[in-house]
């Protein structure tokens, strides 16, 4: 079931780029569990990289946290614009539950499963962006700025 899941996340993503006329490159590769991993595989520079993070608050909400590969998420500065006593991030079973998709794989598009999206506006320094799109074997490469053609995100 999970591996028809991530198809279907993969069409649906594919569906939603190509529906707001953006470009994009999507490749498959071998399983990547890390952003390092990821980096090397694609061929890239590892600060090009998304990370998903799909974070919950103390009070059981969920957010994501879009960072780039090469930073961490600043978990406090979440919890903070929040309003919360604290985040963590979703262990993996939280994670599939809501978007369907095991650790790492989550693509950046919180809209998807309705989670409120903050964008590391770092991100935006670099002129292509990669992520996973559903499945730790299938890759994304489109523009930084399309992004924001595609998601509302909170700066951060």
């Amino acid at each position: 079931m999970r591996g028809n899941m991530s198809k279907e996340i993969v069409e649906n993503v594919k569906k939603m780029l190509d529906s707001n006329n953006v470009k994009y490159e999507l490749s498959e590769h071998d399983p990547v569990y890390t952003s390092d991993q990821a980096a090397n595989v694609r061929g890239v520079d590892i600060k090009t990289g998304v990370k998903a993070l799909v974070l919950k608050t103390y009070e059981d909400r969920f957010v994501l946290v879009l960072a780039r590969a090469d930073k961490r998420a600043d978990l406090e500065k979440i919890a903070e614009l929040e309003g919360t006593k604290n985040v963590r991030l979703a262990n993996p079973q939280e994670v599939f539950k809501l978007t369907g998709c095991e650790i790492g794989s989550v693509p950046p598009f919180g809209h998807l499963t309705e989670l409120k999206t903050y964008l590391d506006k770092d991100i935006l320094e670099n002129d292509e962006v990669n992520f996973n799109c559903g499945q730790l074997t299938k890759s994304i490469r489109m523009k930084a700025q399309d992004l924001l053609k595609v998601i509302n995100p909170v700066f951060i």
